[in-house]
């Protein structure tokens, strides 16, 4: 695939684009299929998100690693390798049924998405260096479009009889499409920057000068809410709400529906209004909604997709304010942001399984209101730290 340089961002552009929808899709099909998956194997909340565990884990060592190797390698390389451990991930997830091996084959399917998730963010702000917070959030719409239409699809393939597996296996047309696309395209010169060289002790100090250790804390919460809710609203309408099957499906689309939604209209607003202020409001409309739809009476139970409407913004937004913090080694900085991503991915759905076999589900899904808490706290000293420096 020859273009000029000029098509060759655009190439590009839609390769991240595309990468982010297959990362949605591919994350997202575990919320759907969770229910099923521990009925089928028999796993209790915490052997279950044990075993989710291992995706992010996975996430947390790909961004960790895969900034630096942007930096070295290229971000062709980056998607490249996280097209083959999706492939992996979901076939070894897919035909293993004991601990060990699938929680492996989660690991690895956490690689690929870490990778994509450094890789793509990392190529939104190589191609474009005017605009990011808007090409970021237009590219988290695919994110959502890939997220809403997984329980769409797991929902239909479960209710026609299909097993969780298969519903896993059927993600592998899209990755194929991924790869292919990946391998055929060539990375522009104007964008592919020449190695970096990086001085640990020179990036470490850098990286966590200023404000950085706040928004470091701020996505590892966010993204402990984000997927916490994403992992487990299905299990709580099921069991909690009495809602059927189809129907609880349908309400974690709308989540990603309402998130794909909010990052489209927030990629038009988010650098007018500030990203600070835009991320407070964000989170408070968050807790709110979440709180109405857990303890709420059972008619409320909408309020909790609702939350995604809120969430939609926050982390393309941390993402550019980052970015326009830090120049050099952008790779690297962006790959510490992200592991700490990974971290909170990790923790939030774990914490809410095991929360949930001791106190119950409900109380255990209101993790995510501590996790919001938290996130209200950090932007309110953020803000303050930004009043004094325009003081």
């Amino acid at each position: 695939m020859q273009t000029t340089s000029k098509n060759a961002v655009w190439v590009w552009t839609i390769a991240s684009f595309f990468a982010f929808f297959v990362f949605g899709f591919s994350d997202n099909l575990k919320g759907a299929t969770i229910p099923a998956f521990l009925r089928d194997l028999d796993f209790s909340y915490s052997v279950g998100g044990s075993i989710l565990l291992g995706i992010y884990i996975g996430f947390l060592i790909a961004t960790l690693l895969t900034g630096i190797l942007a930096d070295i390698a290229g971000k062709k390389t980056v998607l490249l390798i996280a097209a083959a451990c999706l492939t992996l991930g979901i076939l070894g997830f897919s035909t293993f049924s004991t601990f060990w091996p699938l929680a492996l084959s989660m690991l690895v399917l956490g690689l690929g998405l870490g990778a994509i998730e450094l890789g793509a963010n990392n190529m939104i702000v190589d191609l474009h260096t005017t605009q990011k917070a808007k090409y970021l959030n237009l590219m988290s719409v695919l994110h959502g479009l890939g997220s809403m239409t997984a329980p769409l699809y797991a929902g239909f393939m479960l209710s026609a009889g299909f097993s969780w597996r298969q519903v896993y296996q059927g993600a592998l047309v899209l990755v194929a499409l991924m790869l292919v696309y990946t391998l055929l395209a060539k990375y522009p010169r104007m964008a592919e920057r020449k190695s970096e060289s990086i001085s640990f002790k020179k990036l470490m100090k850098t990286a966590f000068t200023g404000d950085s250790i706040w928004y470091y804390f701020l996505i590892a919460i966010y993204v402990s809410t984000e997927l916490g809710v994403a992992s487990w609203i299905v299990e709580f309408l099921q069991t909690q709400k009495g809602l059927a099957v189809g129907f609880s499906t349908q309400m974690l689309s709308l989540y990603f529906g309402l998130m794909m939604a909010g990052r489209f209209a927030g990629s038009f607003f988010v650098e007018r209004v500030g990203y600070l202020k835009v991320m407070l409001f964000a989170s408070l409309g968050a807790f709110v909604s979440i709180a109405i739809g857990i303890f709420g009476s059972s008619e409320l139970f909408f309020f909790i997709p609702i939350s995604g409407l809120f969430l939609s913004i926050i982390f393309p937004t941390i993402t550019a304010a980052v970015s326009d913090q830090h120049t050099e080694n952008q790779g690297s900085i962006l790959g510490l942001l992200f592991t700490f991503a990974g971290l909170g991915g990790m923790l939030g759905p774990w914490l809410i399984g095991v929360a949930s076999d001791l106190i119950g589900l409900q109380l255990g899904f209101g993790m995510c209101l501590v996790f919001c808490a938290l996130m209200i706290g950090a932007l309110l000293i953020l803000l303050s730290g930004q009043k004094r420096n325009m003081a």
